[in-house]
C-alpha cells in the first residue's frame, strides 16, 4: 500500500484553534495527549472535557455527552492513533445518530505519543471513508484553511449529524500546553457548566 500524500497538510495548533473560534455553547470532549494540547492550546473552556490515559475513549465519551444534551453541539478531537484502536466506535455511533454530534480525527499518519511511528493513515488508509461506509451521515477530509473555516458552521448544528472530519496534519511534534490532569476537578468542572450540582 503507498504512503499516503502529506505535501499539503495542515499545522495543527493553527487548524484547532480555527475550528474553536467562536465556539458559542460547543461542548468539546478531546482525546489522548496531542488532541488535548492542541485543544487547550486554543483556549481553555469550562465546556472542555479533556481525556487522560482514556486511548480510544474520545469517540464515545462524547457519543454520551451527545446523546445526554441533545441541545448542545458537541464535538470530539481526537488522533487517527487513538481512533484506529476503536474502530468499532465509528459504527455505534452511526447507528445511534446523534444529530448533533461531530468527530474530527486529527491525522498526522503517526502515534505521537508513543514514538512518532506510522500508523494506518500513512499507509493509504482513509478514515472518514470508513466513517462513511459505517453511516456517518457527512464524512469529510480537510487538507487547508480554507477547508476548515468552511466546516465550521458544522460543530454548531444540533441536527443532521453525525458528522466525521479528518484533518490533515503535519506530523511534527509541538511542544506540549498540558491542560488540568485532576480527573475529578475536570468531571466537576464540566457537570457545573452543564447546570448540574457538583458533590
Amino acid at each position: 500500500m503507498a504512503t499516503a500524500d502529506r505535501t499539503t497538510c495542515l499545522d495543527r495548533r493553527e487548524a484547532v484553534r480555527e475550528l474553536l473560534r467562536d465556539r458559542g455553547e460547543l461542548l468539546v470532549v478531546s482525546g489522548l495527549g496531542s488532541s488535548s494540547y492542541d485543544v487547550f492550546a486554543a483556549g481553555d473552556h469550562d465546556g472542555n472535557m479533556y481525556l487522560w490515559g482514556a486511548m480510544g475513549a474520545a469517540a464515545l465519551v462524547g457519543l454520551g455527552v451527545a446523546l445526554a444534551q441533545r441541545d448542545r453541539p458537541v464535538a470530539v478531537f481526537t488522533g487517527d492513533g487513538e481512533q484506529l484502536m476503536a474502530l468499532g466506535a465509528l459504527a455505534t455511533i452511526a447507528v445511534q445518530k446523534p444529530g448533533n454530534y461531530t468527530l474530527i480525527v486529527l491525522d498526522n499518519g503517526r502515534f505521537a505519543e508513543t514514538g512518532m511511528q506510522r500508523t494506518h493513515t500513512d499507509l493509504g488508509i482513509d478514515m472518514h471513508r470508513m466513517a462513511a461506509a459505517a453511516g456517518f451521515a457527512a464524512a469529510v477530509e480537510l487538507r487547508d484553511l480554507s477547508a476548515v473555516r468552511s466546516f465550521r458552521p458544522q460543530l454548531s448544528r444540533l441536527s443532521g449529524g453525525p458528522r466525521f472530519a479528518t484533518v490533515k496534519i503535519a506530523a511534527e511534534d509541538k511542544p506540549r500546553a498540558l491542560p488540568p490532569r485532576d480527573g475529578v476537578y475536570l468531571k466537576n468542572r464540566f457537570r457545573h457548566h452543564l447546570g448540574f450540582p457538583v458533590k
